[in-house]
């Protein structure tokens, strides 16, 4: 851990909430883009991308302005609706800054105002991004998965990571090909599709920022966590026949706990 000053912890915790406001822009946009690109987007968000059209209320689509986008402040000057319309703001904007903000004070703290920090809370603020679009949408967008572990391989490469390049790599293709095999298993013996091919790139990229031998836990962890919450959701009706627990989600939580605790405590859990 580094003492982290009052004035740093700010800054981080500032330029944190800065980037969960855009974070907020991807969740929204990023699957309505990859719907777009299958022509399965609704007739409004044709044409949409990452900067177009400019950022609007998503009920009334009037045009927000500069103001209107402070992240956090915005949310609570308004009330938690729209300036024009009254509609109510999903709480999960101010959560998802909120979130972001944490996240990279937290970085902050373990690792001071270092390239390692800036790395790691890129890394929690994807896994952040893709876990919202995966539980809402059950997709894993290729802008994010792909991202992710060309980041890891490159902050492995200057050092920024402690983890050698050779694993990196060798963690990418574990990951990937690992999940790849017990998927195309699981669809021969049920001829159900288990999981798509956005777990095994993001399986690839975690194993691009943590080496290919943390991944036994981390995949043990991510698959306990999610049969207990299919279980729990079967159980309350919320999980309906034909639909399955996105995966991506508990992948995330459980690189984030490995990271935290490190993976030799992760496989002391699992009695490994």
């Amino acid at each position: 851990m580094n003492e982290l000053s009052f004035p740093s912890g700010l800054l981080a915790l500032t330029f944190g909430v800065v980037v969960g406001s855009f974070v907020n822009v991807l969740i929204h946009r990023l699957p309505l883009m990859v719907m777009q690109a299958h022509e399965a987007a609704p007739e409004s968000e044709v044409g949409l991308d990452i900067c177009q059209p400019a950022s609007h209320c998503p009920n009334c689509h009037t045009p927000l302005r500069a103001w209107h986008l402070l992240p956090l402040l915005s949310y609570v000057w308004l009330k938690g609706r729209c300036n024009f319309c009254q509609h109510p703001i999903g709480v999960i904007y101010p959560l998802i800054e909120t979130v972001t903000g944490l996240l990279w004070l937290a970085c902050a703290w373990r690792w001071g105002l270092t390239p390692s920090a800036l790395s790691w809370a890129c890394f929690a603020t994807s896994l952040l991004a893709l876990s919202v679009i995966d539980w809402q949408t059950t997709l894993l967008p290729d802008a994010l998965t792909q991202t992710l572990l060309w980041t890891g391989l490159i902050a492995s490469s200057m050092r920024w990571i402690a983890l050698p390049l050779d694993e990196a790599v060798w963690g990418a293709a574990v990951g990937y090909t690992s999940l790849w095999l017990v998927a195309f298993v699981f669809e021969q013996i049920t001829h159900q599709e288990g999981m798509g091919a956005g777990d095994f790139k993001l399986f690839a990229a975690l194993g691009a920022w943590l080496g290919p031998v943390p991944l036994i836990p981390l995949v043990f962890l991510a698959s306990m966590s999610g049969m207990l919450v299919g279980i729990a959701l079967k159980a309350r009706g919320q999980l309906h026949e034909g639909r399955y627990v996105p995966f991506g989600p508990f992948l995330a939580m459980a690189a984030g706990l490995l990271v935290v605790f490190g993976p030799n405590t992760a496989l002391q859990w699992l009695g490994l």
